[in-house]
Parts: C-alpha cells; structure tokens; sequence
C-alpha cells in the first residue's frame, strides 16, 4: 500500500466529537473522585483495610533514601484486581482516560516511610522478608494478586496524584502493617534469580525478559527491591524503575540487532490512542533512532490554551547514548522498546523515527505505559511504504502541527546532522 493512501485510511474517526467532550469527561473524574471517597468510608473499618487483594505495589521518590513504599489494593471488587496493574490489557481494551483513571483512583496506596536499603532494622532490604517491607515483596514477585490484610494507622486521603511516567496513583493512607492471608505464587524464574545474589540487576532483568515476562512484571519485582547482587538490592522508586526496565531491556535487544542486516525498504506505521498521534519511520541502514515529541497548547505538559507546539527529542546512533534523556524523558525509552522489539523480532536492524504529537485531548497524563503500547501496536499493524525515508517524512508533515523547517531544526534524522558510517564508506569508494 502506498504511504499516501495508507495515511487517509488512518484518518482518524469522529476527531472533532472527541475533542468536543474531552472538557466533559475531565469534569467525570470529579464525580468519580466523590463516589471513590464514599467506597472508601464503607470499604475501610476503622484502623484496617479487610480481604483486600493486592494487584502490585507503588514506590514513591520523595525524600529519597528515605521514601514512601506502598502495597496497591482496590478498595472493592477485589475478584478483578488484576485489572487494576497497569498492563498492556488497557491498550488492548481500547480503555479511555476517564476509565484508567477510575481504575487507579480506585486502589488504596497503603504506604510507610522506608529506607531504600536499611527498613528501619539492622538487616539490609535483601534479607527483610517480614513485616510490611516483606510483604510488599511477596506482592511484587507473585505472578497473581494477593489476599492482604492492611492496618491503618489514617483516615485515606483522596489525592489523585499524577506523573508523566508512572501510572497515577489513588487515596493512600499510613499502614501500620500488612500481613498476608494466603501464600504468594511465585514462578521458578523469579526465584532463580533471587536465590542467586551474585546476579546483577541488569542481568536478572535481561533473563526474565527472555524468560517472557514482560516489562511491567519486571520492573515491579526491581522496584520491590528484589534483584541484584545480595548487598546492592534495595527499594527502586517506581518512576526510576519503569525507566531503568525500559532502557536495559532496550540495550539487551539493540545488541541482539547490531549484527543483523538491515530492513530493506522503508516502512511507515500510524497510530492513535488517548489523543496520542504516532508516526513511526523505519528505513535501511545501521541502527539510529529518534523520538521527537509535539505537545499543542491546552494539552498535558502544555496547559495554556494558546501558544506555540511544544517539541522536544532525543537520539542516539549506533552505540546508543550514555547520557539520561532530559527532554523527552520515559516516553524516549518506552517508545524505542517497541521499535527494537519490532526489529529484533525480523532479525533486522535500521534507523527509526518516531514523531509522537499530544492533542489536547489528552488532557490527563495516564503514564508512559501508553507510549510504549501504542508504539507496540503501531509496528504490528501492515506498514505503508516509501520510496526513500525522507520522503515518507515530508508526506508524513502534512499531518503534524509543524512546518518541515520547524521539524528539520529539531530532529538529527530529518536534518541528517547525524550522518551514517556507511555514508563516509561509499564517498571514499
């Protein structure tokens, strides 16, 4: 299919009816929030939080070392807690803001004061597996929900609290403990990795991933403070860990890839969820990649009704970067791993574009899981195709919200500032 007829089939549907109501549904999450509060009241009976199930746990970074650590528990309907962990189901589901939001609005954030590495206790975090610290590990490596008892020692307090990289997060409370009610299932892959405190954390995310586990499982069991060599384990906040899975398993898979030979034309997905556009350009050539990011105003990150588009990017070539992305953040790691995955799932390598544009429909951040999927999901769709990559790009701006100058002063792919290996190699031939 031709790049040209390929975009028009993607013309999304009903644009200007979503735009119409996203006002609307942000005024829905008030209403939520109210019906949330009035749960919690029949939910919670004075000190302790009864028969919840634990679908995953929540590290907070504030005044790190010494940092909030808590067990993630829905405050009813515990029989469909799973559904309440941030996974790739969501985008599978097709779920809107307004009901990931009422998911995670509606887990308990039962959380203590812990140091990272030393728990309030002599032992250091490897050893801890009792009291909330273990508990809260027992949860993370379970490879299904938990039945917890959790005591409070608070009334919850119902502050939706929001970040561009992790998942939002609902009420949270002190809990003076939290005891489990039944024995966690834990699969052989994690165990092996525990029981062997030689291993690096950055191999035992790389073997876990091979294993099959996707990302969302590993960094939970990292954040938890359970892989690494013995003495260096300790609690990852969950924003770091995200990132931190994201990027090793993306290294893992870019050298898996170095090797490889290259696609051989150039491929163009499209994507749209949650008022997120993604552009994904793959041509022929040795590993590079981009993500450039255009936020319009009123959006998340973006807020003033009017103004200029937002862009920001990041990109490495061959031997990828050393450096933390700044400007893009999470969303450079988490949309790189969809593309590397894609690749190394052809056995190919190439350079890779990926042009990500934030309406103001989105007009709540939902985490950089959406990124990642969407990207995911984008690259397993039948691509359209172009004669040359920058002439898919220049196609491909007719739809974006800024001028091809605009864009070529930004992106090091599209103003080939950054020029292959190969090209030097063929000039001197």
């Amino acid at each position: 299919m031709r790049l040209d007829d390929y975009i028009e089939d993607l013309e999304p549907d009903e644009r200007a009816e979503r735009r119409r109501l996203a006002e609307a549904k942000s005024y829905e999450i008030i209403d939520h929030l109210e019906d949330v509060e009035r749960r919690f009241e029949s939910v919670v009976q004075g000190d302790a939080l009864f028969g919840s199930t634990a679908p995953s746990v929540f590290v907070g970074r504030s005044n790190y070392p010494r940092v909030p650590a808590g067990i993630l528990s829905p405050v009813a309907d515990p029989d469909a807690a799973a559904q309440y962990a941030t996974s790739g189901e969501w985008y599978d589901q097709g779920l809107p803001i307004e009901s990931i939001l009422q998911y995670r609005t509606g887990l308990l954030n039962a959380r203590r004061q812990t140091d990272v590495t030393t728990p309030g206790r002599v032992n250091e975090v490897h050893d801890v597996w009792t009291g909330f610290v273990g508990t809260q590990r027992e949860v993370a490596i379970a490879d299904r929900p938990v039945d917890v008892e959790i005591g409070l020692s608070d009334t919850p307090n119902l502050d939706l609290s929001v970040d561009d990289v992790t998942t939002p997060t609902g009420p949270d409370a002190t809990a003076e403990s939290a005891t489990l009610t039944e024995n966690p299932h834990v699969p052989p892959a994690v165990e092996k990795t525990l029981e062997d405190d030689e291993w690096n954390a950055r191999g035992a995310m790389t073997y876990l991933y091979r294993r099959g586990f996707d990302v969302y499982d590993i960094n939970t069991i990292l954040s938890a403070g359970a892989l690494g060599r013995g003495e260096n384990r300790r609690l990852v906040p969950t924003r770091w860990s995200i990132t931190a899975v994201d990027d090793t398993v993306g290294q893992y898979l870019r050298g898996q890839i170095q090797d490889a030979p290259s696609v051989d034309s150039v491929q163009v997905y499209v994507e749209e969820y949650l008022g997120n556009r993604y552009w994904i350009v793959v041509g022929p050539g040795r590993w590079e990649y981009e993500l450039v990011e255009m936020k319009s105003p009123g959006s998340v990150w973006n807020p003033a009704a009017e103004g200029s588009v937002w862009m920001g990017s990041a990109h490495e070539g061959f031997e990828g970067r050393t450096g933390y992305v700044e400007e893009t953040a999470g969303a450079y790691y988490a949309s790189r791993l969809g593309v590397l995955e894609h690749l190394a799932d052809q056995g190919r390598q190439g350079k890779a574009l990926v042009l990500r544009e934030v309406s103001d429909e989105y007009w709540a951040p939902v985490g950089v899981w959406q990124v990642r999927e969407s990207v995911r999901g984008a690259v397993d769709g039948v691509p359209g195709t172009a004669e040359t990559f920058h002439g898919a790009v220049r196609r491909i701006v007719d739809e974006l919200p800024v001028s091809w100058n605009r864009l070529r002063r930004k992106s090091e792919l599209v103003s080939g500032r950054q020029a292959d290996l190969s090209a030097f190699t063929t000039d001197a031939s």
